[in-house]
């Protein structure tokens, strides 16, 4: 089982400022004051601010799924070890089945994790945004959403819960495709690509309201451009560390930075300060809302975007294994080393045919499930085989 980790960020850009003086027009009509206390006096935000709402929801929906998720678990019922037996059925599985503290991972396929054989062979497409909602345990979620807070918040009440919701969706779906690409045999759960997501958007929008920026930042831009890089590259280096799902990560991390270019930009600084020139002073003309740059980008991530997330899933539901094609892709996600190696043990499983069941016991961990007789007998066998012994 893989799980996505989150990260911790603040948005590095500042959002009150003070605009810059105009020069006074060649009219009688001059005001009595000195142009620089009449434009300067306060501060200025030429933005709405807006009030956040959905992050706080998105937090409450992961934490109430994996409430469900552990009730659906009901560990006391099976004959595994329990961890916090006075939870009832709440209680957490073994340390050794789940080390994050959660729900078993039939639990979570049960529940929507992402799997490629029920994605490619069941049609079951929908778990590409349902593994994004699912967390493996109390650390994976609490790391998850303390990072959406300290992320999401600040976005929100910059460009509004719609441009938000979509960066965050969009980039969880965009992680999924990648991740199922690459990581065909066991399932993946996590927010974290979403996450990666936002940093993306971050970045994209540093850089394409760079006169914005620039000029009504209170901080040193080029600093938090680099702080925030740092952070991404610190973050992403986390994720070559085994049973993290990097590729999550990557595929999230570009899709948010492709969605930054298209749903984040603001019109450029001439322009604002076009608008916000008070009367009786005239300000250098600006043609245009937005600096051709801006546009370029615009289109171009637009095609990118479009075009890496159509050719990603038609690959995958062709159940296209991109491993095949890049020979060393896989440490991307996980770089063998003396202290852990990264491609796991072959399951072994024994079975027995009970009428229209199957039970399955792991000759690896012992552990003994019943599943109903599956139409395609050997590729289904050997996948819950995986599953069970993971």
């Amino acid at each position: 089982m893989h799980s996505r980790l989150g990260n911790n960020a603040v948005h590095p850009v500042g959002s009150s400022s003070q605009i810059l003086s105009g020069r006074p027009a060649q009219s009688p009509a001059v005001p009595s004051h000195p142009p620089h206390q009449q434009v300067l006096s306060g501060h200025f935000r030429p933005f709405r601010r807006w009030v956040s709402w959905l992050v706080p929801l998105f937090v409450v929906a992961n934490i109430v799924l994996f409430i469900i998720a552990m009730y659906v678990n009901n560990c006391p019922k099976s004959e595994e070890p329990c961890i916090g037996k006075f939870l009832g059925r709440f209680s957490f599985q073994s340390i050794k089945e789940n080390p994050l503290l959660g729900p078993s991972t039939i639990t979570l396929d049960k529940m929507g994790a992402l799997n490629l054989n029920k994605v490619v062979h069941e049609h079951q497409a929908w778990r590409l945004i349902s593994c994004i909602w699912l967390h493996a345990g109390v650390f994976h979620v609490f790391a998850n959403m303390l990072s959406l807070v300290f992320i999401g918040i600040r976005l929100e009440q910059e460009f509004g819960f719609i441009r938000i919701g979509l960066v965050y969706v969009i980039s969880g779906f965009g992680g999924s495709v990648l991740s199922a690409l690459f990581i065909q045999s066991e399932i993946s759960v996590g927010a974290s690509g979403a996450l990666f997501g936002l940093l993306g958007g971050m970045l994209s929008e540093l850089i394409t309201n760079w006169t914005i920026n620039i000029h009504c930042s209170e901080q040193n831009i080029l600093a938090a451009l680099l702080t925030l890089v740092l952070i991404i590259i610190i973050n992403l280096a986390v994720g070559i560390l085994p049973h993290v799902d990097n590729f999550a990560h990557i595929g999230g991390f570009l899709s948010g930075f492709l969605l930054g270019f298209v749903l984040l930009i603001r019109p450029h600084f001439g322009w604002i300060k076009k608008k916000a020139c008070p009367p009786g002073y005239i300000a250098p003309p600006a043609k245009s809302k937005h600096k051709t740059y801006q546009y370029v980008l615009w289109v171009l991530s637009l095609i990118l975007l479009i075009v890496g997330l159509t050719v990603g899933l038609v690959a995958l539901l062709q159940g296209a294994n991109l491993n095949n094609y890049c020979s060393w892709c896989h440490y991307l996600s996980c770089v063998p080393t003396s202290l852990w190696r990264c491609k796991p043990k072959t399951a072994l499983c024994e079975m027995r045919e009970i009428g229209n069941q199957i039970n399955l016991t792991c000759l690896g961990n012992g552990k003994s499930q019943v599943y109903p007789l599956p139409d395609d007998l050997p590729s289904q066998v050997q996948h819950l085989c995986t599953l069970l012994c993971s």
